[in-house]
């Protein structure tokens, strides 16, 4: 996610606790997607794009806060 930003990515995660925080909770979501995708029988269909819906957000967010960092 956002190879662009790779450096800024590490700086913000050790120094901007809500980034952190926003960073670590897509990944969670992003895993547990992909849990229930792959899960026999697999996640509802209601249940797989809410969680895609709240990842989105929160990549929303990540963007924002990186490109405001990178304007700095």
């Amino acid at each position: 996610m956002f190879p662009e930003f790779r450096e800024l990515i590490s700086k913000l995660k050790t120094t901007d606790h809500h980034f952190s925080r926003l960073f670590d909770k897509h990944n969670g979501i992003d895993e547990e997607i992909q849990k229930l995708e792959t899960k026999i029988p697999a996640g509802t269909h209601v249940e797989i794009e809410n969680l895609k819906k709240e990842k989105l957000l929160l990549k929303d967010q990540l963007y924002a806060i990186l490109t405001k960092h990178k304007e700095v």
